[in-house]
């Protein structure tokens, strides 16, 4: 048998989100009417896996760290922009003094 599949845990979701009971017969309707084979070990696997998980808590506990990721990931990147700006500074000041040093050459 193995691991419970994806289609079957969507279809377990689904059912939560139409309040409806998460039991065998409605995952197998479920699943039929997606036209995947059903599996009827998989399908009590994932009807005992659900009955012990509060799914609105499991749901809530993991967008947490979804949600802190985007701001979590924009310091380094701000930081990567600030080292870009005094890179180019630097450039840009060397070329300056390149320049007024070739003038005094010249001049």
């Amino acid at each position: 048998m193995g691991v419970i599949k994806i289609e079957y845990i969507y279809a377990g979701m689904l059912l939560h989100s139409a309040k409806q009971p998460i039991n065998d017969d409605n995952i197998k309707k479920v699943l039929s009417a997606a036209g995947v084979s059903v599996d009827d070990a998989r399908v009590k696997a994932l009807v005992a896996a659900l009955s012990e998980i509060n799914i609105d808590e499991a749901i809530k506990s993991a967008a947490i760290p979804v949600a802190a990721a985007p701001a979590a990931t924009a310091a380094p990147a701000q930081e990567a922009k600030k080292e870009t700006k005094k890179e180019e500074k630097k450039e840009q000041a060397s070329e300056e003094e390149t320049a007024e040093g070739l003038g005094a050459l010249f001049g």
